[in-house]
């Protein structure tokens, strides 16, 4: 299930309680930065691994890269995921509508399911 995330805006003024604070707008807009940037340098690797396993290299080094580029990815996801934490869902937990804390908490289980499935 997807929904909108109103709290993980840029500059979204603090709600009564908890979520994003405008003083730290420039801080939310920097680690979006941050995670964009990552996500450029993990694409660029991908690239690279593709190459080795275009070239023949050796399985276990295309291994490591690959084992690097999913740990890059859940740096990311960590980031991600700790900005809708202190956000959307700091915010929805204090609010008033209940249905809006339970589709945020479902979605963080569910997003805890799917991660834990091999």
């Amino acid at each position: 299930m997807t929904g909108h995330c109103t709290g993980c805006k840029i500059l979204l003024p603090p709600p009564h309680g908890g979520g994003v604070d405008t003083r730290e707008g420039l801080s939310v807009k920097m680690k979006h930065e941050e995670a964009f940037k990552r996500l450029v340098n993990i694409e660029g690797h991908i690239r690279g691994v593709a190459r080795m396993v275009e070239s023949g290299a050796y399985c276990i080094d295309v291994i490591r890269q690959i084992h690097a580029v999913q740990a890059a990815l859940n740096k990311v996801s960590t980031m991600i995921l700790e900005e809708h934490l202190n956000s959307c869902v700091i915010t929805a937990v204090r609010g008033e509508e209940p249905d809006e804390r339970e589709r945020v908490l479902e979605e963080i289980v569910s997003v805890f399911e799917t991660a834990t499935r091999v």
